[in-house]
């Protein structure tokens, strides 16, 4: 299909999506002539601007795995939702009853607005960092709200997915039971001045790109410091404070006390069966001591969100109060 011939079918698909949304459907009630539910709409404050949204939003597509963990953790099932490149479902890690019936809209980056438009929703979660370019056109199927950028702010992000969800009450109690864990695992390694006494590092083996250690300024960096552990010195070489990306034979500077790692892609392509069973990697103080562990990519890394921040903390509980 020419570029002419794709931009005049998405140009159809989405006038024609907007036309049946204005009319509703037997499938339950659609937006309103202005973007809003029956029941009603607000404004929330967004990342480009006030964006005027449903009261109770009912079919709501996501365009990022934070925004599906922050709506499935708020009750709320999505119509539509991206997933990675290297995914064969919806992260994992969710109660499959919770993701099931949910519709494949495309890649992360990479959305399909035909998909999209034809699910009709009335609310669509995103971020500038993953689709700015696609702000406009998403904004005319329906209202939009994005955050700025996704990982390290991935609370405030919760907060702002949730007041447009109409959900800022459960949002309320999520919080507290995550600072409640991670309380709990401070405690369980012996309170804030043990904990600290702990390096902890997360190293991940990417397929097609180097080997990335983790700095602070990032989802499970923001997760480690809840829970009060240190952190390498590696950790706070990283120029934006995200990561240090190090070739295979650099893998050792990844080691701690304690090291988390996981792969994205296939452990074969990403390098990491072939570091794993090296001299570097067999050499590090956390091999040699029995405390290496590997980990989920999909809920270390990928999740971003309160559910799989639950199940990390969990995980490090175990792990770091081991002998």
């Amino acid at each position: 299909m020419t570029p002419i011939r794709r931009r005049t079918l998405t140009a159809l698909v989405l006038a024609a999506a907007l036309g049946l949304s204005a009319c509703g459907s037997d499938s339950g009630p659609g937006p309103g002539p202005d973007g809003g539910a029956p029941g009603g709409t607000r404004v929330v404050e967004t990342a480009n601007g006030d964006v005027e949204v449903p009261d109770d939003p009912k079919r709501v597509v996501v365009l990022d795995t934070a925004e599906l963990d922050s709506a499935v953790t708020l009750g709320v099932r999505p119509v539509g939702s991206t997933r990675s490149d290297v995914a064969s479902g919806f992260l994992a890690y969710l109660p499959r009853e919770k993701v099931e019936g949910i519709e494949d809209v495309g890649t992360i980056a990479a959305p399909n607005l035909e998909r999209i438009a034809a699910l009709r929703p009335d609310l669509i979660l995103g971020s500038n960092v993953r689709d700015k370019d696609r702000y406009d056109e998403l904004s005319k199927i329906a209202p939009t709200v994005f955050t700025e950028t996704t990982g390290a702010p991935w609370k405030e992000n919760f907060l702002l997915h949730a007041d447009a969800l109409g959900r800022a009450d459960e949002a309320r109690k999520v919080v507290a039971a995550y600072e409640r864990k991670a309380r709990e695992v401070t405690e369980a390694l012996g309170g804030p001045e043990k904990a600290k006494e702990t390096t902890v590092s997360v190293v991940r083996f990417v397929e097609g790109a180097d080997t990335r250690i983790y700095g602070r300024e990032n989802y499970i960096g923001t997760i480690l410091a809840d829970i009060g552990v240190d952190r390498p010195a590696i950790a706070d070489e990283a120029p934006d404070g995200f990561s240090v990306d190090v070739s295979p034979e650099k893998v050792d500077q990844g080691d701690a006390d304690v090291v988390f790692y996981t792969s994205y892609g296939d452990p074969a392509k990403s390098g990491e069966e072939k570091a794993v069973g090296g001299p570097l990697w067999k050499g590090m103080e956390a091999v040699r001591n029995g405390r290496a562990f590997r980990v989920d990519d999909e809920t270390w890394i990928q999740g971003i969100g309160y559910t799989a921040a639950g199940t990390i903390l969990d995980e490090m509980k175990g792990h770091l109060t081991r002998g």
